[in-house]
């Protein structure tokens, strides 16, 4: 399909448009469950991999690392690099590069192969945010689009819960290599969908990429995601490094705004970033991460496996009662919550998403000292439903319908770089609170509770920034 189109703002009619819109959603879904394997299909096979491979578990968890880190920093550029030559070329080409990459961890025979893989299927880390941004192409209509985003995105919480449970068969049955093995068949699959059903769009009047921009940016980014990722190993961290990473941060987006405030043509032009559209965007993105994705992948989990403060439950039994339940929950909600977004607004859908949120983790602290997995249950589907369905889902769509005209590709990145992150922030900081706050009473689950209070804490900073959020009039029904 040949068809090339420029942007145009929301609203504009789509008569005699050539592209079927069930086709392109059935492409566009089906590349961002590619990139979810990828993302989370590898959990239960790290123990495979280390006794495969004979490598301590930090160095799996430092492919893991290497894959998030990745995909946040190709986050940041991929999405204009879309607006500058076409989207569809670079989605596809993105693909492409996901499923070379599973190819090489499928053959790695040591962590250093391994970890050249990881890096290459990072690079799939915008899909998201890219297909939301086609997507908006081809539907102007609010309600309608608002209905396909949160279906889209809800993916990115999980695929039903069903990748955790396949990639555990997998890595069981037939070893660490045959989940890089499916996930580089539905990664070829999305590949040749993505070049043959999607429309070609970009922006008319973006002819250059600003690479000197691009690179300080991702310097700057990336020094912060390593400095994190170093900071949440605690006691262990080297923290001259985390000190010497973060100035290295700073001072390379000092030089990025300077370069960007004089550039013809700027990866991020500095008038967007002085916007409340961008930085009360990005800083709410941060906060939500930061407060609550470590309490359901970390601190839940955690405490259902617990032998002692917890529940003592196996790795599985703990996906069975929280993880899955999760996921299928925000799986269901995700349409809804974009239908209801488009109608009654996305900043008040958002602050409803955000007040659940909190509420379902205090009733998790409440209910933690019971020991309930009936209660676990039941707050770990509130949690989806709230965050996964709703929250998570707003951030994701006020990043694209909040992106200027002449520059879609930038908020939508910089926003996928916000939820990484926050949820490197989340990891560290909610885990140093769990630590300091450790009893002497193994059986006490005070530092499980303490870390959770925290995760609240830094939630409702994010409702109160919510409010700074201008209201994206464009994409709301309009009565």
């Amino acid at each position: 399909m040949n068809v090339s189109l420029t942007d145009r703002p929301a609203g504009t009619p789509t008569t005699g448009r050539t592209v079927r819109v069930g086709v392109l959603v059935t492409a566009l879904l089906t590349a961002c469950i590619a990139f979810q394997l990828n993302a989370s299909m590898l959990s239960p096979a790290l123990k495979s991999i280390q006794d495969s491979l004979g490598a301590s578990s930090a160095e799996v968890g430092l492919t893991q690392t290497a894959f998030f880190t990745s995909a946040a920093l190709f986050s940041l550029f991929l999405p204009r690099l879309g607006d500058v030559v076409g989207r569809r070329k670079v989605l596809a080409g993105m693909l492409a590069l996901m499923a070379v990459g599973c190819v090489v961890a499928a053959l790695a025979g040591s962590v250093p192969m391994l970890f050249v893989g990881r890096i290459l299927q990072g690079a799939s880390g915008p899909t998201v945010p890219l297909c939301l941004i086609m997507l908006r192409q081809e539907v102007t209509e609010p309600k309608r689009y608002g209905t396909l985003l949160g279906m889209i995105t809800a993916v990115n919480g999980g695929v039903a819960g069903v990748d955790s449970l396949a990639g555990g068969f997998l890595a069981d049955k037939h070893g660490f290599q045959a989940v890089f093995w499916a996930m580089a068949v539905v990664a070829l699959i999305a590949t040749v969908l993505a070049a043959t059903l999607t429309p070609e769009s970009k922006v008319a009047d973006a002819h250059r990429m600003d690479w000197p921009g691009v690179a300080l940016l991702v310097v700057s980014v990336g020094s912060l995601l390593v400095a994190l990722n170093e900071a949440g190993k605690l006691a262990a961290a080297n923290w001259g490094l985390v000190a010497g990473l973060v100035v290295v941060a700073a001072a390379a987006f000092a030089v990025f705004w300077r370069i960007e405030d004089r550039s013809a043509h700027p990866l991020v032009a500095t008038r967007h970033l002085k916007q409340r559209a961008t930085w009360a965007t990005l800083l709410t993105t941060t906060l939500t991460m930061t407060g609550v994705f470590a309490v359901m992948n970390g601190l839940i989990p955690a405490f259902a496996q617990d032998a002692k403060a917890g529940l003592g439950m196996t790795a599985e039994q703990s996906a069975w009662w929280t993880l899955t339940p999760y996921a299928l929950a925000g799986l269901a909600m995700g349409p809804v919550a974009g239908r209801l977004a488009a109608t009654f607004g996305y900043g008040r859908v958002l602050r409803i998403g955000l007040v659940g949120s909190v509420a379902s983790v205090v009733l998790m602290i409440v209910t933690i000292p019971e020991h309930s997995r009936v209660m676990l249950l039941v707050t770990s589907v509130l949690v989806g439903i709230a965050y996964a369905g709703v929250a998570n889902i707003v951030l994701n769509g006020l990043g694209i319908v909040l992106s200027p005209n002449e520059n879609p590709g930038f908020l939508p990145g910089l926003n996928a770089g916000a939820f990484n992150l926050g949820a490197g922030l989340s990891f560290a900081l909610l885990f140093a609170v769990q630590t300091a706050a450790q009893p002497s009473d193994p059986a006490s689950a005070s530092g499980y509770v303490t870390s959770m209070i925290a995760g609240v804490v830094i939630m409702a900073a994010a409702i109160g920034t919510s409010f700074l959020i201008p209201k994206p009039v464009a994409a709301e029904a309009q009565e």
